[in-house]
């Protein structure tokens, strides 16, 4: 799916202060990922995606937000963005191999998730292939979780599902130290 370059060119160096101040708060030091510099190349779809981020402490706890972040990247066979995520996050988030591998090839049922978990992969799960829920599935999600939570899932799965559009449709180049899809068993 990756390509040597992508399809939009990506900002080079030197940055536009501005650019440069904002790459500084979010990466805290680390190179720009090459989605950033793509997209910072057009200031209004830099705007709106910067305006759609839910990296900040939400209602989720971190390994919440991972599970459901990972497994949407997933589905949607994004390997950029979910292999940024499992080298970043995945070790705050206290996520396995295991974990991480089910994120990819198991389910809801898989034996490493915790029935809490189970309803977040179920939940995933149901709104990349209908974009809604049962009400069984609804009522599964609102045994674990609270109002504030759910809204913040299906924002989750929303916006990763509009970064895996976009890192897939512009053939971004795996990023050098991210995760790569675990190779099947």
């Amino acid at each position: 799916m990756s390509s040597p370059t992508p399809r939009v060119a990506p900002l080079d160096q030197p940055y536009p202060p501005e650019i440069q101040a904002q790459f500084d708060r979010i990466m805290r030091g680390a190179p720009p990922l090459l989605l950033f510099r793509v997209m910072a190349g057009h200031s209004r779809a830099w705007d709106k995606f910067r305006a759609g981020g839910l990296l900040d402490p939400g209602p989720l706890s971190l390994r919440q937000r991972e599970i459901v972040v990972d497994r949407t990247c997933a589905l949607n066979r994004c390997e950029y963005e979910w292999g940024v995520h499992v080298a970043i996050f995945a070790g705050p988030a206290k996520l396995t191999e295991d974990e991480i591998r089910a994120t990819v090839e198991g389910d809801a049922t898989s034996a490493c998730w915790s029935p809490a978990e189970q309803a977040l992969i179920t939940a995933v799960d149901a709104l990349h292939a209908r974009a809604t829920f049962s009400d069984a599935e609804f009522a599964a999600l609102l045994a674990h979780y609270d109002e504030a939570q759910i809204l913040e899932i299906m924002l989750l799965c929303g916006f990763y599902r509009t970064v895996s559009y976009l890192a897939n449709g512009l053939k971004l180049p795996l990023e050098e130290k991210a995760a790569r899809f675990p190779a099947p068993l």
